[in-house]
């Protein structure tokens, strides 16, 4: 939490924009707190600390643009993506799950996975990579970036405009973010027998090695 809101104050409107690109399309950026870094920019213009129309359009740029060149680096490297070995950045998983979450859900899975962790880095990569058109992508990510990155964004400089005190319950109110958005992944976990041996056989092994530590 603190780390979020010093990260912002010092990098300003182009940290927020890297971390939103990156995070929208880019598989750096799997693991970055987007959701909650634009809760929390949010609040902070709120204070007077960032401008929220500056915050607004930079997000919005920043998510869609992201998701462009997601969608060009699916499209360029098509089904080898399936074939890539896994390393830090890159599991296979996630984009097999990714890839089921993009044929169950079509063209509103772009939309969807704008709320969800790890799928929305990989929605538009996957999208790319299958048979999607672009113009329709297009109408998806504009969309998304709308109701994510400015909603997320608004949300944030709404609470800290109204509720007295609302820095105090910053960090439950992230919490509470983080965890509704990585709820969908969770229950696709316990619903599936392989996710769910996958996720024991990485437990087992954390403490294995916390044991020989």
């Amino acid at each position: 939490m603190f780390d979020l809101v010093t990260f912002i104050k010092i990098t300003g409107y182009l940290g927020i924009f890297a971390v939103i690109f990156m995070e929208s399309g880019v598989l750096l950026g799997l693991f970055f707190p987007g959701d909650s870094l634009l809760f929390i920019a949010g609040f902070l213009a709120s204070q007077d600390i960032l401008d929220i129309k500056i915050l607004c359009g930079i997000a919005f740029i920043a998510a869609v643009f992201g998701d462009s060149v997601g969608y060009m680096f699916g499209a360029r490297i098509g089904p080898r993506i399936f074939k890539k070995e896994d390393s830090f950045f890159f599991n296979k998983r996630h984009i097999e799950r990714a890839h089921l979450f993009y044929e169950k859900y079509g063209g509103r899975a772009v939309l969807i996975a704008r709320f969800m962790p790890i799928v929305r880095t990989l929605a538009p990569i996957i999208a790319g990579v299958g048979t999607m058109k672009y113009r329709n992508f297009v109408f998806y990510n504009v969309l998304g970036a709308v109701l994510w990155a400015i909603g997320v964004s608004g949300l944030g400089y709404y609470l800290g405009s109204i509720i007295p005190g609302v820095d105090q319950y910053l960090i439950p109110i992230v919490i509470g973010i983080i965890a509704l958005s990585f709820m969908p992944t969770i229950i696709h976990i316990l619903r599936s027998k392989e996710d769910r041996e996958a996720l024991m056989k990485t437990i087992r092994r954390v403490i294995e090695r916390l044991w020989i530590i």
